[in-house]
């Protein structure tokens, strides 16, 4: 499905307005609502919205485990870091038990023993099916997302759950939720907007298939729901109307 609206603001907006129902469904249901959290600059007015009013006022927080959908291998005080971002814009706002709150970053492990270790936690809070309620992703200029890069060999990963690899490109290491993961989600949203995006969201929806190069079109829900939320500049190449 791919939603477009007319600007970022209307965009998160909407994106809360999922996180709310994905989180009141899920905590009626079961008792617990799990998400894990996209990073980059595309979450940032959808975060602080959650922190608000009146969201924030509609969600069992207590009832919320947070997860994320990659990181760099950086400290969390570092600026890089996708955790630092959350906590400053929605975490450190929100009455979330710490516990419940699992960044990608540990200085006592190397990043492959604690990627090991974080598959466990999420078997532990999702399941062994391994379905979180709800998955927000954003996507490169290049077509990539959470750190499923074009041209890397996570991108053919069919048995972890997460995984760490060193990225040449950025001299640095990444944690990442993989494909085969994330399309176990009973929700994915993937957060897209601006003019940067236009080329690589046209060929991820309309292009022909070539997930090497853009890896977007790697998502394909097992038994949930994929949205991609699109502002009308990122979507100004697609032909296909919206749903």
């Amino acid at each position: 499905m791919i939603r477009i609206f007319k600007n970022t603001q209307e965009l998160s907006d909407a994106a809360a307005q999922l996180f709310v129902q994905s989180a009141q469904e899920a905590i009626a249901e079961k008792g617990s609502f799990t998400v894990a959290l996209t990073g980059g600059s595309s979450p940032v007015a959808l975060h602080k919205l959650l922190a608000a009013s009146p969201y924030a006022e509609q969600v069992e927080w207590q009832h919320v485990f947070i997860f994320w959908g990659d990181e760099r291998w950086v400290p969390m005080e570092d600026e890089r870091s996708n955790a630092k971002m959350a906590f400053d814009t929605l975490l450190n706002h929100v009455p979330i038990p710490t516990k419940q709150i699992k960044p990608m970053y540990d200085a006592a492990d190397s990043p492959e023993a604690f990627a090991a270790e974080y598959e466990q936690w999420i078997r532990e809070q999702v399941g062994e099916e391994g379905a979180f309620d709800l998955i927000f992703l954003g996507m490169g200029d290049d077509g990539h997302t959470a750190s499923l890069f074009p041209g890397t060999d996570v991108l053919h990963e069919q048995d972890k759950w997460v995984a760490a690899y060193y990225l040449q490109p950025q001299d640095m290491y990444r944690i990442t939720l993989t494909a085969p993961l994330i399309n176990r989600a009973k929700r994915i949203a993937v957060l897209t907007f601006g003019e940067k995006k236009t080329h690589a969201l046209h060929e991820v929806i309309e292009g022909e298939r070539n997930p090497e190069k853009y890896p977007s079109q790697l998502l394909n829900p097992t038994h949930g729901e994929l949205i991609f939320m699109v502002d009308e500049i990122a979507a100004s190449q697609l032909s296909k109307p919206a749903i």
